[in-house]
């Protein structure tokens, strides 16, 4: 029998070894804070380039060398020109474990930026004819730039990295020239994973009603399907002093504006979330002349179900009975921009835990969908994805709203990002791919 003394030897080596063993298990996750210190300035540094040097979709040359290099820099393997000008870095850790990815946007908006910003942009280019400025105004300098010093942090913990992280930077999230396909959609068509299978990709967003070092994230829905469609009303174009003699465009677009929001308000579920929005309406060169036809553009969101069918079905309807009843035709082409961003149910909690240990459970909110589209959505369909909100309002302070002149984010924006994604990333892996019990 053994001895008092040797009892209690062996209840204090058990309680050591019991007590260090969940600190072993959790030492990459424990070393991220000092590791976001450490790459956070350099993070930085890109961003203010990125930001000063936006580029639109598909046009994202510069942007997409500086991040290949700073990927090589790190010894990560990368692979360019994916989707045109995406870039994809694979960094394998030094231990085995699941493939996960983690996505950025890099495009920036036809915007002509008003912020107080040392490095705010001041590009100009030419967008669907028109000369315009450039500017980062829904906030992809900073996803990219977290991406970067996610990047750079794993990188320097790869030995105890337990898997391999896939880097990927997409072009055209904000929407792809007339008839070509989305970044996502096109990285996806490209094979852009080759024959690595991720368990999951994890993404973010900047959102200015939202404090830095806060995040928040929906259990499910995030952001809505997005539709757009052209429409061409045909008249007969006449002197604007003999309206009878003519079949006035003009006028059949005044009254398809207005018959159009009756779908919203009469012909769908008042509880089911939904838009209808004419954005373009052009027509005429001269005030004397009622010209032949009548453009317009708009966009329609949807979350599902019959919805988007039958907003499709009574425009149809509405164009053929207003058209016919003046004299007119109409030609409608309609397409599917984005399907729905919806949350990975199962994934999403460990997801909240993961963000309340980066950043505090006080920091973390629950996220209500909105009628915004993201093509996150097409990884989102093809594996578990979950797509998290990223505060970029300065405390106390103010920013303008997403794809405005005045948004404006803040440097520590880069740093809680790299903060929350980081632990996201290394919890994942630690759990082998699978969602950790709560």
């Amino acid at each position: 029998m053994p001895s008092r003394r040797a009892c209690r030897s062996l209840l204090s080596f058990l309680a050591v070894a019991l007590s260090s063993a969940p600190l072993a298990a959790a030492g990459l996750a424990d070393r991220l804070p000092a590791l976001v210190d450490e790459h956070a300035p350099a993070a930085v540094v890109c961003r203010h380039d990125i930001h000063q040097h936006p580029e639109l979709s598909y046009q994202e040359v510069e942007t997409s060398k500086r991040v290949a290099a700073e990927l090589k820099k790190l010894g990560i393997d990368v692979r360019t020109g994916v989707a045109k000008t995406g870039v994809v870095g694979v960094l394998r850790g030094g231990k085995p474990g699941p493939v996960v990815a983690v996505r950025a946007d890099m495009d920036a908006l036809p915007v002509v930026e008003a912020s107080d910003l040392p490095f705010k942009s001041t590009t100009r280019t030419t967008y669907q004819g028109q000369d315009v400025g450039v500017a980062h105004a829904c906030g992809h300098d900073i996803h990219t730039s977290v991406e970067l010093g996610v990047a750079s942090m794993l990188a320097d913990a790869r030995a105890e990295l337990p898997g391999t992280v896939v880097f990927v930077f997409q072009p055209a999230e904000e929407g792809a020239p007339p008839g070509e396909p989305t970044g996502a959609r096109l990285m996806l068509d490209e094979k852009l994973f080759g024959d690595l299978q991720p368990k999951a990709i994890f993404g973010l967003h900047s959102k200015p009603e939202l404090d830095v070092g806060q995040v928040s994230v929906a259990p499910g829905p995030v952001y809505a399907a997005v539709d757009r469609f052209r429409i061409t009303l045909h008249g007969k174009q006449s002197h604007g002093a003999y309206p009878h003699q003519g079949v006035d465009p003009i006028v059949m677009a005044s009254q398809v504006v207005l018959a159009l929001q009756t779908i919203r308000s009469r012909n769908l579920d008042p509880l089911a979330p939904s838009v209808v929005t004419v954005g373009i309406l052009r027509s005429g060169e001269r005030f004397n002349i009622i010209p032949g036809d009548a453009y317009l553009e708009g966009t329609v969101r949807t979350y599902g179900g019959d919805v988007e069918s039958t907003v499709e079905r009574r425009m149809r309807e509405i164009l053929d009975g207003i058209t016919k009843a003046m004299g007119g035709s109409f030609e409608l082409a309609w397409e599917q921009t984005t399907p729905a961003t919806v949350n990975d149910a199962a994934l999403e909690p460990s997801v909240r835990r993961s963000l309340e240990a980066a950043l505090g459970a006080g920091n973390v909110s629950t996220a209500a969908p909105v009628m915004g589209g993201e093509d996150f959505a097409y990884f989102a369909n093809v594996m578990p994805a979950v797509y998290f909100n990223l505060g970029t309002r300065e405390p106390g302070g103010r920013s303008g709203g997403l794809h405005t002149p005045d948004f404006r984010a803040p440097d520590s924006a880069v740093t809680a990002g790299m903060r929350a994604m980081s632990r996201v990333l290394v919890d994942f892996l630690q759990a082998g791919g699978r969602s950790p019990a709560g």
